[in-house]
C-alpha cells in the first residue's frame, strides 16, 4: 500500500512539535513606566529588572508564576508578534492575568484595554 505524500510530510511536522508547550486564555491589560501606575522607582519591575520603552516584557499575576510563568519565560501573546519575557509580577489580588509593558506610551496601553488572550509558553 502506497501512502500519500502527505502523510511523511505532517509526521515529520509532528515530530517537531513539543508537548511541553502550555496555553492558557488569560486577561490581559497594558501599563506603562508611569508612577500613577507603578511606583515611585516605575521603570524598575518587581525582581529588579530595569524596564525600557521598546522592550517586549509582561506582568503576570502571581497564580501564574505557579503555573510556570516565572521570571525570564519567554511567551507568546496571541494577537500580538514575537515573543515578550516574563519581567514583572502584579499585586496579589490579580487572578489569571497579564499586563503587556507599553513603555511610556499611554494612549497605546489605553487602547489596548482589557482583552482576553491565549498565552503560550515552553514547560520547563
Amino acid at each position: 500500500m502506497r501512502l500519500p505524500r502527505t502523510i511523511p510530510v505532517m509526521l515529520l511536522a509532528l515530530a517537531g512539535c513539543s508537548d511541553d508547550t502550555r496555553r492558557m486564555t488569560v486577561t490581559a491589560t497594558a501599563y506603562t513606566s508611569s508612577p500613577r501606575e507603578t511606583d515611585a522607582s516605575p521603570d524598575v519591575a518587581a525582581w529588579g529588572d530595569r524596564l525600557k520603552p521598546g522592550m517586549r516584557a509582561i506582568a503576570v499575576s502571581r497564580d501564574l508564576i505557579r503555573e510556570g510563568l516565572e521570571h525570564g519565560t519567554e511567551v507568546r501573546i496571541e494577537g500580538l508578534e514575537g515573543t515578550y519575557v516574563v519581567r514583572d509580577k502584579m499585586n496579589r489580588r490579580w487572578q489569571r492575568k497579564i499586563d503587556i509593558y507599553m513603555g511610556r506610551d499611554q494612549a497605546a496601553a489605553r487602547d489596548w484595554g482589557v482583552r482576553e488572550v491565549e498565552i503560550h509558553w515552553q514547560d520547563e
